[in-house]
């Protein structure tokens, strides 16, 4: 293991310890945070990327201790291959989220974000809203909250009203949601839910975590709504497709992220659409032309 994987352990409350993955960028802030949660009979939420680095930081995490289960938010590559590595060091069951497929409901033409997949993923048990593992003083609950992927969860750690968001919600970037497996409306209808929880505190896969949860819900719905209207004001300017929006909306945003924003327009207009506030001139694409209905 290399040095910067241990530094990177840590006990961030009494029956959470988290371990950052190796993988920093544009995308994963720091890294993945993969989280053990528990003590003597442990669950590990989030294993990340299947890197030797990381995979060996986690056991030497829980050395001496049963690894019960690998509980996974979502499928993409950046938080569920360690599953498969971790389960054959100690042979954990792999819960949580469902194998990734692709929606029915949507034909998206042009490259999305569906690459970023973890393909292989093949869980022991899919969790659905409401089921709980108990374990080493924890009681876990699965969340449903699609809308960033179909399959996304969310875990609640009951005795903390401590809530592990994976790519749900982010305390240092707004999450994208990019079509055809991102769903703009199922994604506001999942915030809208987690404002009716009490949790105390989110601990998300990337950054740090968000300790007042019901300001900062507030603050993303209020954000969404914005962008929306910006995305109107845009069609009712004459910018009529997505990379003319993302020039002007996102202008001073990396470029880097220019990809990821286009989606997430499409994803704005894909509920625009639905709602007949926004015509489009064929199937959604981000090639496509849209107007003002």
């Amino acid at each position: 293991m290399d040095a910067q994987s241990e530094r990177i352990v840590e006990r961030v409350s009494p029956r959470v310890r988290r371990v950052i993955a190796p993988n920093p960028g544009p995308f994963t802030h720091t890294g993945t945070c993969t989280y053990v949660l528990g003590a003597g009979d442990v669950a590990i939420v989030d294993p990340g990327p299947d890197r030797p680095a990381h995979i060996d930081a986690l056991l030497k995490a829980i050395d001496g201790e049963k690894l019960s289960c690998v509980l996974v938010t979502h499928t993409h590559r950046d938080h569920s291959p360690a599953a498969r590595a971790l389960k054959e060091a100690s042979g954990a069951r792999i819960m949580g989220c469902a194998p990734y497929a692709p929606r029915a409901d949507i034909r998206v033409e042009g490259p999305g974000l569906d690459a970023a997949h973890d393909t292989a993923h093949a869980p022991d048990v899919v969790m659905k809203d409401g089921d709980r593992v108990e374990l080493g003083g924890a009681t876990i609950e699965a969340l449903e909250t699609p809308g960033h992927t179909q399959n996304h969860l969310c875990f609640s750690l009951v005795e903390e009203k401590a809530l592990f968001t994976g790519d749900h919600i982010m305390g240092w970037s707004t999450t994208v949601v990019a079509p055809p497996d991102g769903s703009m409306t199922d994604y506001m209808a999942s915030i809208e839910r987690l404002r009716r929880r009490d949790d105390e505190i989110y601990w998300p896969g990337h950054g740090d975590p968000v300790r007042d949860p019901a300001r900062y819900l507030r603050a993303l719905a209020h954000h969404r709504r914005a962008r929306e209207a910006a995305i109107l004001q845009r069609l009712e300017a004459g910018d009529d497709t997505i990379a003319a929006m993302v020039a002007r909306i996102y202008e001073s945003v990396d470029k880097r992220l220019h990809g990821a924003a286009a989606l997430n327009v499409l994803a704005h207009l894909e509920d625009l659409v639905a709602r007949e506030l926004v015509a489009s001139d064929g199937p959604l694409s981000l090639t496509g032309r849209f107007s003002l209905k």
